[in-house]
C-alpha cells in the first residue's frame, strides 16, 4: 500500500470493504495485500467467507449506503483518510494492524506535528485536573499537539489546556456524536479549533467494545503517552499497554499511595514507565533519539518487504487443512496471532490465508490488537 491519493471509486471501495461486517483491520490489510485493491477484494469476499464457514454472518453494505455516507461526510466537512494516502498520520500508519480508514473533523495538519497523549481518570482530583491542563498548555507551547479521548476529567482538561496550540480528540463513536454530553461545549470548540478523529461512521454511538479501538488510536498517533491519575483497573491503563506494544514512550505522574486514583500510575512507574513531575521531564523523555528514527525505520521496513508470489488456487487444499488445525488451536480466550501460527507449524502465508477466511466467516473474532478468539 504505497502512499497515493485515492480516487472517488477507490475510496468508496475502501470504505465499503471496511464497513463489511466481518472485516476488521487485520482482514482488511490481508485482503489488500493479497488482491492489491479493494474492488477485487470485495469481489472475492463471498467465496472466501463460504470457504471459511458461516458465510451468512458477513454483510457487504450496498454501494448506495456507502455513497450516502461519503456525501454526509462531505456535507459536514469530514475528511476520510485511508491508510495508503499521504495525509494519513505516519505514526498511526506504523500501528499493527493499521486502521484502514479514519474520519477527521477539523484540522488534519495537527496530526502531522509531534503528538503526545495526556490521559487519566474521569473522576480526577482538583490537583490532577490542574496538572493536566498546565502541562498540556506547556507542551503545546513547545510545538506538540496534545491528544486525548475527550472524556470527563483529565482528558477534558488536557484538551482545554491545548486549545490555543492544537489538540486532537479521539472518539469511540462517530465524529458527529457528542459524548459525554457535558463536554458538548468543548466538542464544539475542538471542532472549530482542533480536530476530532474516529474509526466509526457518522451517527454511530459508541459502546464499551469501541473504546479499546479508540485507545489504540490515541497512543498510535503519539510519540508518547502521559498518564495522570489512573486506578489499578482503569481503562487508561489499556491505552498505556497499547503504547508499550506500539513502542511509544509511557510516562506517569506519581501519587499518594492512599489515593486509589493514583495506584495505576504508581504501578506503571514500578513496571518501568518514566516518572514525570513537570513538562521538562516529559520533554526529556520525548527527546529520545529512537523516536525521531521511528518513521524512517518503519518506511524502510514497509518498502523493503516483498509479498511472495503465490497462486492461491494451487494451495486451496493446504488452506483447507490449515483452517481445521488453526481453529482447533483457538480458544474463547484471546490469543496472540503469531503464537497460534507458531504452534500450528504452518507456513505463514498459508496460515494467514486460513485465518482470513475464518475471520470473514465469523468463526473467529480478531481484537483490535490482532489477538484471536473463537466466536462462540
Amino acid at each position: 500500500m504505497s502512499g497515493h491519493e485515492l480516487s472517488f471509486a477507490e475510496r468508496r471501495d475502501w470504505l465499503r470493504l471496511i464497513r463489511t461486517t466481518t472485516v476488521g483491520p487485520v482482514a482488511f490489510n490481508g485482503l489488500i495485500m493479497r488482491y492489491g485493491n479493494a474492488a477485487d477484494a470485495l469481489t472475492a469476499l463471498p467465496r472466501l467467507a463460504a470457504r471459511g464457514g458461516r458465510q451468512a454472518k458477513m454483510v457487504i453494505p450496498p454501494l448506495e449506503d456507502i455513497e450516502r455516507e461519503m456525501q454526509a461526510n462531505d456535507e459536514l466537512g469530514v475528511r476520510l483518510l485511508c491508510s495508503c494516502e499521504p495525509d494519513f498520520p505516519k505514526y498511526l500508519k506504523a500501528v499493527t494492524p493499521t486502521p484502514p480508514v479514519i474520519s477527521v473533523l477539523g484540522d488534519v495538519d495537527l496530526m502531522h506535528k509531534p503528538c503526545v497523549a495526556i490521559i487519566g481518570s474521569r473522576n480526577a482530583s482538583a490537583i490532577g485536573l490542574r496538572f493536566a491542563r498546565h502541562i498540556a498548555g506547556e507542551l503545546g507551547a513547545q510545538g506538540f499537539t496534545v491528544v486525548s479521548g475527550l472524556a470527563r476529567g483529565i482528558d477534558a482538561q488536557a484538551h482545554l489546556g491545548a486549545l490555543d496550540t492544537g489538540t486532537v480528540g479521539v472518539l469511540g463513536g462517530g465524529v458527529d456524536h457528542v459524548y459525554p454530553r457535558q463536554n458538548a461545549e468543548l466538542f464544539a470548540q475542538m471542532r472549530q479549533r482542533g480536530a476530532l478523529v474516529s474509526e466509526s461512521p457518522l451517527g454511530y454511538r459508541a459502546t464499551a467494545r469501541d473504546f479499546p479501538r479508540r485507545n489504540r488510536i490515541i497512543s498510535g498517533l503519539c510519540q508518547g503517552v502521559v498518564v495522570i491519575e489512573a486506578a489499578e483497573r482503569s481503562g487508561t491503563l489499556i491505552t498505556a499497554r497499547y503504547a508499550l506494544e506500539q513502542n511509544r514512550e509511557v510516562m506517569a505522574a506519581p501519587g499518594s499511595p492512599l489515593d486509589p486514583r493514583t495506584k495505576g500510575c504508581n504501578r506503571l512507574i514500578q513496571q518501568g514507565a518514566a516518572l514525570i513531575e513537570n513538562t521538562e521531564d516529559i520533554l526529556h523523555v520525548l527527546a529520545n533519539p529512537s523516536l525521531h528514527d521511528f518513521e524512517d525505520l518503519f518506511e524502510e521496513t514497509r518498502d523493503g518487504y516483498d509479498q511472495p508470489e503465490i497462486n492461491w488456487d494451487d494451495v486451496e487444499a493446504d488452506i483447507d487443512a490449515a483452517r481445521t488445525i488453526l481453529l482447533g488451536l483457538c480458544s474463547p480466550t484471546p490469543t496472540i496471532r503469531d503464537e497460534i501460527i507458531r504452534q500450528s507449524g504452518i507456513a505463514f502465508p498459508i496460515a494467514s490465508a486460513a485465518l482470513l477466511e475464518l475471520e470473514l466467516a465469523g468463526e473467529i473474532l480478531v481484537e483490535v490488537d490482532g489477538r484471536i478468539s473463537l466466536n462462540i
